[in-house]
């Protein structure tokens, strides 16, 4: 589903308008967003729990010359789906 999917999909179970739908899709994603940055973790009941997870410095290859180069330490978002969600797939 793509965000413009989803807009439809919340106008459509809610009666709001397109552009209600897009706003509150686009300020539950900058909530999020927020949230992460500042507590480093956001759950959200029946759906998953959202966290910061720090990679460490890594050894990778260029695909395209096969060159070996080091990837620096990083941070990236990772998603554990609640038990409820997985059982409804």
């Amino acid at each position: 589903m793509t965000k413009a999917e989803m807009v439809k999909s919340v106008a459509r179970s809610t009666g709001l308008s397109g552009r209600a739908a897009a706003e509150a899709v686009d300020a539950t994603i900058r909530e999020i967003t927020r949230a992460l940055k500042k507590e480093k973790r956001v759950s959200v009941a029946g759906l998953g729990t959202f966290s910061v997870r720090v990679r460490k410095t890594r050894r990778g290859r260029n695909p395209r010359t096969g060159e070996e180069l080091t990837i620096k330490a990083g941070k990236t978002v990772g998603f554990r789906a609640a038990p409820g969600l997985k059982k409804g797939l």
